[in-house]
């Protein structure tokens, strides 16, 4: 069965969303990582496809975490080996999105986990230059490896690594990643009756 990967940090003020801050405070951007990750969570036990649900998590579980779904500690130093780490211990084919886009929807990620029925991985590009989801129909380490994170080339560089590994990959539409409090604002009105949104107006 396919993994649908949910990457996370535990909703610490302080430690998630810090360029959030200013304007906002540490609890306030903590609330919009709370409610942002509430969003992808709900999309992902919205899914069609049989789907083993896993949260790929840095930090402590809490109350946050819906029933329904596996949880496995992030491990390895930098994002790049974290990412290969979770398709690692995923064991099989596995489609990964991180709590960046609470616009995200069932079908989106329903596209992502059937895409790897007849391809060798998937991609979905960030409009900041970075990406919101990957897949990969068999864990290789290779695919992260030497890749720069959180650059404004990420996508590309990781798109080329794909090709030079000779993996056919299918590719979704482009999302806006919530880091600034710009980006927020735009999300929140794509999706003006999410969870998200309803903590930013608050």
């Amino acid at each position: 069965m396919t993994s649908l990967l949910v990457i996370a940090k535990a909703p610490v003020p302080g430690r998630v969303k810090t360029r959030l801050s200013p304007p906002c405070t540490p609890e306030e951007a903590a609330e919009l990582a709370v409610a942002a990750l509430a969003d992808t969570l709900a999309a992902a036990m919205r899914v069609r496809r049989a789907a083993r649900r896993v949260i790929v998590l840095d930090g402590e579980p809490g109350p946050w975490i819906p029933a329904g779904f596996e949880v496995l500690p992030q491990r390895g130093d930098g994002l790049a080996e974290r990412l290969a780490a979770a398709f690692a211990d995923a064991g099989g084919a596995a489609f990964l999105v991180g709590m960046d886009t609470p616009q995200v929807t069932p079908a989106l990620l329903d596209a992502g986990l059937a895409a790897l029925d007849r391809a060798d991985a998937v991609f979905g590009a960030a409009l900041d230059g970075g990406y919101w989801g990957i897949g990969l129909r068999r864990p290789d380490p290779a695919v992260f490896r030497d890749v720069p994170m959180s650059a404004a080339t990420t996508a590309a560089v990781q798109r080329a690594r794909l090709a030079e590994l000779g993996l056919r990959t299918a590719v979704l539409p482009p999302l806006r990643d919530v880091d600034t409090i710009d980006d927020a604002r735009a999300v929140a009105a794509q999706a003006p009756g999410s969870r998200f949104a309803e903590a930013l107006a608050a």
